[in-house]
């Protein structure tokens, strides 16, 4: 059969297109490997253990990350512990249990727009429920309950999403078997849905990790001074706050020393995270083969 010109002009449209993508995608991967490498060679051939696990200095040069460092992984995971339980339930109930009506249309759009509201107004938001109202001051409780807030929308709409796109034979498929819905929820959708809400939890332990105006506000741009301090009380400066702070207020002789360092091991720690996170899916997808 004779290739008509429709066909060749598809073709070379198709072509054109394929290697459109395919530039644009290059140049995002070769500008991220850019990024990173810029990043990383200036801070992880200077890193020390005597830098990750020490006390920070205020004035004399050499000063560590260690309760920043802690700080960070503390909140991390009091925030995911408040946030991924209330997302999930949250979601589900959105994908499974709402009724489809005006009022869910409205929640629906409230937990979008708050999925994109600036982490700043979550950070007045603690200021104002836990230093004014119920006068804790800045403590590591009230910044890791205002990331949880900030994380929460985010999660409730990945789930949803994961949730409602398993597809529906799936579902009938349960409860032609005699599943209950609760059943079908925990042993179909779930599963069918982990890989979305697994990379919705990656997203935000990766926001947590590394944000700072939420924890400025409401947990402060000190430390206990101490590596181990599992007082909800103390202050919780972390690692993010630690390094804008350095690069921006701190007088140590050697504060861009310290800021290359930190940011190395901010960046290598949320990459570990995101590694981390889908080991679990890599081996249950090496067992389905």
């Amino acid at each position: 059969m004779k290739m008509t010109g429709v066909n060749r002009v598809n073709q070379v449209n198709n072509r054109l297109f394929t290697f459109l993508v395919w530039g644009v995608a290059s140049c995002v991967v070769l500008f991220i490997i850019g990024l990173l490498f810029l990043i990383l060679q200036r801070g992880l051939p200077q890193l020390t253990w005597d830098f990750v696990f020490g006390l920070p200095s205020e004035i004399e040069e050499g000063g560590g990350i260690g309760p920043a460092l802690f700080n960070s992984f503390y909140m991390l995971i009091i925030s995911l512990i408040i946030a991924v339980p209330l997302g999930m339930a949250s979601g589900i109930y959105l994908a499974e249990f709402a009724p489809d009506n005006k009022l869910i249309g409205l929640i629906r759009i409230c937990v979008e727009g708050l999925a994109s509201v600036p982490s700043i107004i979550f950070g007045l938001f603690g200021i104002a429920l836990f230093v004014e109202m119920f006068e804790l001051g800045l403590t590591i409780i009230g910044g890791a309950v205002s990331l949880a807030f900030l994380n929460l929308p985010v999660l409730t709409r990945v789930t949803e999403e994961a949730i409602r796109a398993v597809p529906k034979e799936l579902r009938s498929a349960s409860f032609a078997l005699g599943a209950t819905h609760l059943q079908t929820i925990r042993k179909v959708l779930i599963p069918a849905g982990l890989n979305g809400i697994v990379t919705g939890i990656c997203l935000v332990a990766g926001r947590a990790f590394g944000e700072s105006a939420v924890i400025i506000l409401t947990a402060g741009v000190t430390t206990s001074g101490m590596m181990w301090d599992f007082n909800l009380l103390s202050p919780g400066e972390t690692l993010a706050v630690h390094l804008w702070y350095v690069q921006s207020e701190a007088i140590v002789p050697d504060a861009a020393d310290i800021s290359a360092k930190a940011a190395a091991v901010l960046l290598f720690i949320v990459l570990a995270i995101n590694i981390v996170f889908r080991i679990p899916l890599w081996i249950k997808e090496r067992k389905l083969r």
